[in-house]
């Protein structure tokens, strides 16, 4: 890292100073090392403003702050928000959200952001006609427990407050990246079986049926028996 941008991180108390060896030199350590992976891992990674960045090194470096509380300020900064267009559909789909979490007794903080992103592309889902994928859900909160599961599990194996920031930044963006390739390595070989495997319908849909970009809704295969659309647009059980 360069180091007129160590000094500015320094500048913006990202950083601690360093110690003076000279009038112009200090000497930084393994402490320091790891605060600047983690600024570059939020930054580069999590893609969070300096400003919000500050707000979450603050929390970490604050010992009377619980670590989920901690931790949750980490993933609020780099969960995305869906823009839902406002009126009765998103509305309704904001209910739907809140009657899932209370149905699966989800314990989650009030106004969280990923329940708003979740309403949004349930209400986005229904207003290009494919609700069908919303009838769905409980099948997707599956998977998405299931893999919550391993990513704390992930977590757990870390000690250190900033080594668990930034495993949940790292997990929360590069995890979902991760996972929405895995589904779709999923989807081609699922769609090979229907379509081509033993038993497939012969010369029903060539191999790798769903869409490249993860098959957003609109995007079904050709000659998909009923119930089975295109998945992408929904992104990936959240992490």
């Amino acid at each position: 890292m360069p180091v007129p941008t160590i000094k500015y991180y320094v500048r913006e108390r990202l950083l601690p100073a360093g110690e003076l060896t000279s009038p112009n030199q200090a000497e930084y350590g393994p402490g320091h090392e790891r605060r600047l992976r983690l600024i570059r891992v939020l930054l580069e990674v999590g893609g969070l403003s300096l400003a919000t960045i500050g707000e979450v090194l603050k929390a970490t470096d604050d010992p009377a702050q619980p670590v989920l509380k901690v931790l949750g300020a980490a993933a609020k900064g780099v969960t995305p928000l869906e823009e839902g267009e406002s009126g009765p559909e998103l509305e309704q789909a904001r209910e739907d959200v809140a009657e899932l979490l209370r149905r699966r007794d989800w314990q989650v903080s009030e106004g969280a952001t990923a329940a708003e992103s979740l309403a949004g592309v349930i209400s986005a889902l229904r207003r290009v006609g494919h609700g069908g994928l919303v009838d769905l859900i409980e099948e997707y909160a599956d998977a998405a427990e299931s893999v919550a599961r391993v990513d704390i599990g992930y977590v757990q194996r870390r000690v250190a407050r900033e080594d668990l920031v930034e495993s949940v930044v790292v997990g929360t963006v590069l995890g979902e990246a991760m996972f929405g390739a895995l589904r779709r390595l999923a989807h081609e070989d699922v769609s090979f079986r229907l379509y081509e495997g033993p038993g497939g319908g012969e010369g029903e849909g060539p191999r790798g049926d769903w869409p490249a970009g993860g098959g957003a809704p609109g995007g079904a295969p050709g000659g998909a028996p009923d119930g089975v659309e295109g998945a992408g647009g929904a992104g990936a059980p959240g992490v």
